[in-house]
């Protein structure tokens, strides 16, 4: 990397190095030359080309040279032209016949849906690693009784593995929405300038083959299936389908990694992402521990629906048959897009796989502000009992108010002691169970249960779905 000119954080810093290698230029042309190749074998069935022709296409199909087509485009203002003069020049026997009928579109469409195919299998992949981590915290911690928290403010007990399912049932939801946008991804096809497959099918006549047929043989190749009709290009409302889901992941993670920020500041305590033993918080505060990850997952996630929004604005406005407003444009959203969400989910798993649960500042929380949430089961009993609900309430709101001044104060929480010498409850309720009661462990419902149904879930998702790679050893 040339450290004298701007790259971008996703060129090094963000992503796995299977992503960028896959949105690389090498390999963009790779995969056009591979469409190339494709259509060539095509046309050598229906007696477009020879056999040698096809095989000297062959021969120099991995023969990318990024200056040479570079030094053509500076020349002639357009990349895919450039590509085809380097490989003709390197193939003479087959370039004279290289792209023989196709238009631009039918070469990059075709590259563009199987590489957004490909990522979203490598995001499908990452995604199901992290519901795996999940997985394991949830099943840990589906019984260890935490506080609950409504407003910011302290509701009612939950626990600490139920809310983990919560954060993996959103991200359920988001698995599949990219199996919905991986199943849509269907290509532009092999049909010329305006898709309507006019110049195959002059080339085709008398050859007892259809533009149809040529087009499932070059498809085939890349384990894709064409659109009922196109235009130019395949419909960008795909783009906006699968940005949209990428979007959709980003807001389930940094809801994640916000509460994890929440939960690790002083005034809750209760959760923490792993920090090294040699990892500094502060270039000034020595002491500090910040959370890194979770901040870096919330500040990249804020990109994913800007990118999902050009998306919009690009289906929007790719007037008639096709306009280039979108190609600019779509260079960077597109593989952004998913080294931005890959590294949001690598860091999610690091974060999981890591987590810290202070148990000692759970239950200290738990004992503050637990016997709150009890009121509920007392108002309940003593009702049962013969009661008067409005007062009761009455009296437990008093109490309850009582007790949080007496807390903000710095004092401990005298709640059980103001129920118990309350008149109104002591006609209907006897002191221990009223303490029984505002026991904030009985009071979290069926939440274990249902963490565990939900980890299960979790543990039987099937495979993500993943085209091969056409270019690993070329």
């Amino acid at each position: 990397m040339d450290e004298t000119r701007y790259a971008s954080p996703f060129s090094r810093r963000y992503g796995r190095p299977e992503l960028r290698e896959l949105f690389s230029e090498r390999e963009r042309r790779l995969l056009w030359r591979a469409v190339w190749v494709a259509l060539a074998r095509s046309q050598e069935r229906s007696g477009l080309l020879s056999k040698a022709e096809v095989d000297d296409l062959a021969a120099h199909q991995n023969d990318v040279d990024i200056e040479a087509a570079l030094a053509i485009e500076r020349e002639i203002g357009h990349d895919l032209m450039a590509e085809i003069r380097v490989f003709a020049s390197q193939a003479t026997i087959g370039g004279p016949k290289l792209h023989l009928g196709a238009t631009s579109m039918d070469v990059e469409d075709t590259v563009e849906i199987y590489r957004m195919r490909r990522a979203i299998g490598l995001i499908g992949e990452s995604l199901h690693a992290l519901l795996a981590a999940f997985a394991a915290r949830i099943e840990q911690y589906h019984e260890l009784v935490a506080m609950g928290y409504t407003h910011l403010q302290p509701a009612e007990p939950t626990t600490v593995g139920y809310r983990l399912a919560v954060y993996a049932a959103d991200l359920l939801i988001d698995e599949q929405q990219l199996r919905t946008a991986y199943d849509a991804l269907a290509a532009k096809g092999i049909r010329g300038a305006v898709g309507t497959s006019a110049s195959f099918e002059r080339l085709l006549r008398g050859s007892g083959r259809r533009a149809r047929d040529q087009e499932d043989d070059v498809l085939a190749h890349f384990d894709l299936v064409a659109s009922d009709v196109s235009t130019q290009t395949y419909a960008r409302k795909l783009d906006y389908l699968v940005l949209a889901a990428l979007a959709g992941l980003g807001a389930s993670l940094s809801k994640f990694a916000a509460d994890v920020r929440i939960l690790s500041s002083p005034g809750f305590g209760e959760l923490f992402e792993p920090f090294g033993s040699k990892q500094v918080g502060s270039s000034s505060m020595p002491f500090k521990r910040n959370p890194v990850l979770s901040e870096r997952i919330c500040s990249l996630a804020r990109l994913l629906p800007g990118y999902a929004d050009t998306a919009w604005q690009n289906a929007a406005t790719n007037y008639l048959e096709r306009t280039l407003d979108d190609s600019a444009n779509r260079r960077a959203i597109l593989p952004e897009a998913f080294l931005c969400s890959d590294e949001l989910l690598t860091l999610a798993r690091r974060i999981v796989e890591g987590l810290r649960v202070d148990k000692g500042r759970i239950a200290q929380n738990l004992r503050t502000y637990g016997p709150f949430a009890g009121t509920e089961a007392v108002l309940m009993e003593a009702v049962k009992a013969g009661g008067d609900r409005q007062a009761l309430h009455e009296s437990l709101r008093q109490a309850a108010m009582a007790a949080y001044d007496r807390l903000a104060a710095g004092g401990d929480n005298p709640l059980a002691q103001l129920l118990v010498d309350d008149e109104r409850l002591a006609k209907v309720l006897d002191p221990a169970e009223i303490r029984a009661l505002l026991d904030p462990t009985d009071h979290i419902g069926d939440a274990p249960e249902r963490a565990l149904a939900l980890a299960a879930r979790l543990r039987a998702l099937g495979p993500f779905p993943r085209p091969r790679s056409l270019t690993e050893s070329a």
